[in-house]
């Protein structure tokens, strides 16, 4: 009977825990952008003010060629990634890695041209959730997944790991939440299978709300993993 019950206590203490990340989590992802496009009076684009510094994109090459040769996901190694390549909207950029800012929210790139890989979750092609952030605009104009929001069902998302391999995904979903209703647990949660998800701001911009009042989250299907070339 104690040992059930000390069970039963530590699964609320794990629920309580959960629960916690998640806002701090939440929180953190609602501020994937710090910036947007308004209109002054003249009807012209103008950009509001952020911190994201102004920068040029980054394009990186592919690793090389691959062997086409896809390992089961139990003999997947822990590799970080270092590049994301999303073809069908041009994004080929570094990945940095996010931690979490001293008030508990979730780090974001300060370069607006790269993506971020959240760093306390898993990394991607191992089992777990897998999650990259990415700005969607600066002060300067469109960032890194400034064209999240069209990708569409099937398209390609590839993410180049350190020890030279690609983690291989295909877009399943794509979904558009308000901050106050963005799914945590769905998008940081664990899962026993490898999952990647992809996060920017979107929805309406509103300056006197506190900026952007959605995030638009994109849920990937893992394919394999491809090993590339010596």
């Amino acid at each position: 009977m104690s040992r059930h019950l000390d069970t039963t206590g530590h699964a609320r203490l794990r629920s309580r825990r959960w629960r916690l990340l998640a806002v701090v989590l939440a929180v953190g992802a609602v501020a994937c952008v710090a910036a947007g496009w308004a209109r002054d009076d003249t009807g012209s684009a103008t950009a509001e003010t952020t911190t994201a510094p102004q920068s040029t994109p980054v394009s990186l090459a592919p690793p090389g060629p691959s062997s086409a040769k896809n390992l089961p996901t139990s003999r997947v190694p822990g590799a970080r990634p270092t590049a994301l390549k999303i073809p069908a909207i041009g994004v080929s950029t570094s990945v940095v890695p996010l931690g979490l800012n001293a008030d508990g929210t979730v780090e974001v790139p300060a370069d607006p041209d790269k993506a971020g890989w959240y760093r306390r979750a898993s990394q991607p092609g191992q089992a777990g959730s897998a999650v990259i952030l990415g700005h969607v605009d600066s002060d300067v104009g469109p960032a890194v997944f400034y064209h999240l929001k069209t990708l569409t069902v099937g398209d390609k998302v590839d993410v180049v790991r350190v020890d030279g391999s690609v983690a291989e995904f295909k877009v399943a979903k794509l979904v558009t939440y308000a901050n106050q209703d963005f799914p945590a647990q769905k998008v940081y949660g664990y899962r026993s299978h490898p999952t990647l998800t992809l996060v920017t701001c979107g929805g309406d911009y509103d300056r006197s709300a506190g900026g952007y009042q959605a995030n638009v989250v994109v849920f990937t299907k893992f394919v394999g993993i491809t090993r590339t070339a010596a």
